[in-house]
């Protein structure tokens, strides 16, 4: 696993994302296509180290072979059938089915969280960073509210209401961990073969297919992998 390794100071102005850290820089780790076994364990050490203060805060931003995930609520009528051949790991994480793919970029923030801990309001944050590098990319999007009783909205969606981002973390002792996925030219179909993110009814979509619709040329993985990391070295 080969790992491009970043620092970035923190800004003087500690508001939003900023504001949810406890503080100190922000270590970009970069990879390129990682195992999600493979993955997960480091991404593990990374949260063990950063909880005994031995590592900074640091975001991984990699991509994943074709891996279905799914989090502790997710039904078995929700799962994929087997016979698609892809892989089926049960996370500790909220929310329920994502999936992952080399076409995708997968961001994972180990942050050790401020005082008073505000988990939803850190996850409104990343939400409200990756809207942005969206419309970077000439794509308008939003995040929701959950109304009372309804699935989990958490996530980005485009005004048309496709679902462009996923997300879903773990805290641990003060710690994020797992992250958010955004398709930049993936196939839809594998998301069809299931349910995502509990929501029989949602339309998945991906920035090369959002940009066709508005007419706009495609982009590559390392164009929205840069505009990503710049937000994070902004705005956390």
């Amino acid at each position: 696993m080969s790992l491009t390794t970043s620092h970035g100071e923190p800004g003087t102005a500690r508001t939003g994302l900023r504001a949810r850290r406890e503080g100190g820089p922000l270590r970009v780790v970069e990879s390129e296509l990682v195992d999600y076994a493979e993955a997960i364990a480091a991404m593990e050490q990374m949260v063990r180290d950063r909880q005994a203060g031995t590592a900074d805060d640091t975001l991984w931003i990699l991509s994943h072979p074709r891996t279905y995930t799914v989090g502790r609520r997710t039904p078995p009528e929700e799962r994929p059938d087997p016979a698609h051949g892809i892989p089926v790991v049960e996370v500790r994480r909220g929310g329920k089915l994502t999936y992952h793919s080399p076409e995708q970029i997968v961001g994972y923030p180990i942050l050790k969280l401020a005082d008073p801990r505000d988990v939803v309001g850190l996850l409104r944050d990343i939400e409200n960073l990756l809207v942005g590098v969206l419309g970077e990319l000439g794509i308008a999007a939003e995040r929701r509210d959950t109304p009372p009783g309804s699935p989990l909205l958490t996530g980005v969606w485009t005004a048309e209401g496709r679902k462009i981002v996923s997300l879903g973390m773990h805290i641990s002792r003060g710690v994020s961990a797992h992250g958010f996925s955004m398709d930049v030219d993936a196939d839809p179909a594998p998301w069809t073969w299931a349910v995502p993110c509990g929501m029989p009814d949602v339309e998945m979509t991906s920035v090369c297919r959002e940009r066709e619709r508005r007419g706009l040329a495609p982009v590559t993985q390392a164009e929205v992998r840069r505009l990503i990391v710049d937000a994070w070295r902004r705005e956390a």
